[in-house]
């Protein structure tokens, strides 16, 4: 009965950190502003706020071209580079998202 017990306990713990990991998926968007000048913005679909996170913006061959934090507001906002880029926004593994500057329009 108690082995029984302790199996369930830890399929509901095993079930509700799955459900957890799910529910802190990242979000980012970036939006060409039309002065020259890109904004991202980003968060996770729990609601939490992605201040602090690692945001660079590389170029073709994956070079950093700049590299900073989401600010207070979960916010990014850069001068739009001459040629291809990337955004990536860097929460840690698992939690990256790349968004290819040709797919970044006004």
């Amino acid at each position: 009965m108690m082995r029984r017990l302790s199996l369930s306990v830890l399929f509901a713990t095993l079930t509700l950190s799955s459900l957890s990991a799910l529910a802190h998926t990242p979000l980012c968007a970036c939006y060409d502003m039309g002065d020259g000048t890109i904004l991202c913005e980003g968060g996770f679909s729990d609601g939490s706020s992605a201040s602090g996170v690692s945001i660079r913006v590389v170029d073709s061959d994956d070079n950093p071209l700049l590299e900073g934090e989401m600010s207070e507001d979960s916010e990014f906002e850069f001068d739009k580079p001459d040629g291809d880029y990337t955004v990536v926004f860097d929460a840690g593994p698992g939690h990256n998202i790349e968004i290819d500057g040709q797919d970044i329009v006004e």
